[in-house]
């Protein structure tokens, strides 16, 4: 493939003789005893250049007579397993640590070990538009005494490298750990970062980011124009055109109910079988999880972490927390070192989102996959690797991999049951139907796994953003990416009471009011990036989930008021006038049976059945979404970025699903649809 002669023709010029790594890299080439970028093949490796490798562990003897024979025989081992370096496996099996290693290596190799912490920012020949390649390369070139070096923190097969290198390597390059590296980096390019976390999007996309004016009369000339947008959108076409606005709404309200069925009972492909990959084939892997106030989930959540079933060689695990958050930062300090995991501090700038967090931690990410989970996630256990396995399955064009999420709360009240049926239907029946049919998925904000390039060339999250995952699956499809759903589960808690359901769904619906807008700025430039899946997609299920929220007790309250005159009964009902009403009644009938139907269907598939008596109360739980919707485009106006958060730990959770095998409940089935 071109891509693949294109990674040789790499290979070979990083080898050719007479020039120094140093010189290399001036020319923006890689040095030769690093390991290049993989080719974007249909299952990216971060260490494919290597996966041949079948030679000595060169990287282990500066640990003869340090360590016994033995340990580094079974290191050797292992690293062939994983294809990858034996000095790696070490530092994850915390036999030693990173900079216990660098120091055996520099004595061994005579290539010495720089900390970073006495370099000027000016003796960094990073701009700071490069400060993020740097954090994800584990390589910074400094100038020193009038010479280029490079300041390597080894990963992968680097320190192999480096070892059948030619000893006058050591004049071009300095060895460091990699925690100096990344102190250096937040030190010096922590302004450079802090943008790229908050504004990156918004710097090179302005047409597909939220981000607003921050000024403080920006912000009042942005409130007032949103308000009059929302006035004249909401309260102008009921009096100049009345007819038509009740027609368009009900129609609108009718084609949302449509897209859930058609999706809903849309035959999915059948599941292409594939051996699955041996180790040494499986790509680094990162989880991030952004955390605020969450100090009592920390360890559950590790806990769940650590029972993946993946090569832990080849986990890495960042957490991000807030600055003001010392609960969260002595929880996790309380877990004592684990070689795999990585605290992240946040920028206490504005706006304090999920989706900034994660944008900080982007850079940093070592993966060639992220995956994204909340702190109340509990993933099955063989989540990576059916994620991995969706990503073969599926061709280049796919970028992100959505798992179900189901509630398992043993505290219920009407409210979280209704929660558990409607993510059911959700993420068991209608996204899997929504992959089938080809469409951009409406993502979940957790449990999403990404191609790691592909989420840095769209630029990361929106920050600004309150349902950052909607807006992520349709700007994937505005970029030519696609995104599918696959057969694994990752349970959560839903909130059981009315003020934190309601503060939840606030922002969802404020976020979903967002995503419309942005995309909507633009309905042509829309309809050529996405295409008419595309633009219908984002129009039913962005706008269409706030639309029939606001747009309920409006209908529901003019069929009551024909209804207390009598109108409806007549034998005139079908008159011309009563029209709208009668158009209203159809629409609400379709939507609360619509969604009973996806409701139970998603139930059925959790043998959960036994719940579905509460979707009997469907119309009375779209009265409360309509609170939430009316409550949001209020929201929307007055503070569009601010986050409400959710609180967790409140509810008691089922049985620990990792106990259970596959941590199906009740044996369910799901369907993959990648």
């Amino acid at each position: 493939m071109a891509q693949t002669d294109h990674v040789e023709q790499r290979s070979a010029a990083f080898s050719s003789p007479g020039r120094t790594p140093a010189e290399r890299w001036r020319t923006g080439e890689s040095p030769g005893f690093l390991p290049g970028p993989p080719p974007l093949t249909r299952f990216g490796n971060d260490n494919q250049r290597h996966l041949l490798d079948h030679g000595p562990a060169d990287e282990l003897a500066c640990l003869q007579g340090v360590l016994a024979p033995q340990l580094l025989c079974a290191a050797e081992t292992r690293a062939r397993e994983l294809g990858i370096g034996a000095d790696q496996v070490l530092i994850r099996w915390d036999v030693l640590d990173e900079a216990s290693y660098l120091q055996h290596l520099s004595r061994h190799t005579g290539i010495a070990i720089h900390d970073l912490s006495d370099v000027d920012r000016r003796d960094s020949l990073l701009r700071d538009d490069q400060i993020h390649c740097a954090a994800a390369s584990g390589i910074v070139p400094l100038r020193k005494d009038g010479r280029l070096i490079l300041a390597v923190a080894p990963r992968n097969l680097t320190a192999r490298a480096i070892c059948r290198a030619d000893p006058s390597i050591g004049n071009d390059i300095r060895l460091t750990p990699d925690a100096a590296l990344q102190q250096f980096l937040l030190r010096h390019g922590g302004p450079a970062l802090t943008d790229a976390a908050t504004g990156g999007l918004h710097n090179r996309f302005p047409a597909l980011s939220a981000a607003s004016d921050a000024t403080t009369s920006g912000r009042w000339r942005s409130r007032l124009k949103r308000a009059c947008a929302v006035s004249a959108v909401a309260l102008l076409p009921p009096y100049v055109m009345p007819e038509l606005w009740t027609t368009a709404m009900a129609l609108w309200f009718l084609g949302f109910v449509a897209l859930r069925l058609i999706s809903s009972f849309w035959p999915r492909r059948q599941r292409t079988t594939l051996p699955p990959p041996s180790d040494d084939r499986l790509p680094a892997y990162t989880i991030v999880a952004a955390l605020y106030r969450e100090a009592s989930s920390v360890a559950p959540l590790l806990r769940a972490l650590d029972a993946l079933d993946y090569p832990r060689e080849k986990l890495d695990i960042i957490l991000v927390v807030e600055p003001d958050d010392l609960q969260t930062r002595a929880a996790i300090a309380r877990l004592g070192r684990k070689p795999h995991l990585r605290t992240l501090i946040a920028p206490a700038t504005a706006p304090q989102t999920k989706p900034k967090a994660l944008n900080w931690a982007l850079p940093f990410v070592r993966g060639s996959l992220v995956a994204v989970f909340d702190a109340e996630d509990r993933p099955e256990p063989g989540q990576l690797r059916a994620a991995v396995d969706a990503f073969r399955r599926s061709g280049d064009d796919v970028a992100c991999a959505q798992a179900s999420l189901c509630i398992d709360n043993e505290t219920h009240t009407w409210l979280s049951l209704t929660f558990a049926a409607e993510y059911a239907g959700q993420f068991d029946v209608y996204l899997p139907g929504m992959s089938a049919m080809g469409l951009p998925l409406p993502l979940g904000g957790s449990s999403n796994h990404f191609r790691t390039a592909i989420l840095r060339q769209i630029g990361g999250w929106d920050a600004f953003n309150v349902t950052e995952d909607a807006d992520l699956g349709i700007r994937l499809a505005r970029f030519g990416y696609r995104s599918v759903t696959f057969a694994s589960t990752t349970f959560e808690e839903a909130p059981v009471h009315f003020r934190s359901w309601l503060r939840q769904r606030t922002r969802w619906m404020k976020g979903w009011l967002q995503t419309w807008c942005v995309h909507m700025r633009q309905p042509r430039q829309l309809w050529r990036d996405a295409g008419a899946r595309g633009f219908v997609t984002l129009n039913l299920v962005a706008g269409g989930n706030v639309l029939t929220a606001l747009a309920y007790p409006v209908m529901l309250g003019a069929l009551l008021a024909r209804l207390l005159a009598g109108n409806l009964a007549a034998p005139s009902s079908w008159s011309p006038s009563n029209r709208p009403a009668l158009l209203y009644l159809v629409a609400i009938c379709a939507g609360c049976l619509s969604t009973a139907i996806v409701g139970l269907l998603g139930l059925a598939r959790r043998n959960r059945l036994r719940d579905g008596w509460i979707l009997l109360l469907t119309g009375f739980y779209w009265i409360c979404l309509s609170v939430a919707a009316w409550r949001a485009v209020i929201h929307y106006v007055w503070n569009p970025h601010h986050w409400e958060k959710t609180e967790h730990g409140i509810a008691a959770r089922a049985g620990d699903p990792l106990r259970h095998g596959s941590g199906r409940r009740g044996n369910v089935q799901l369907t993959d649809s990648a």
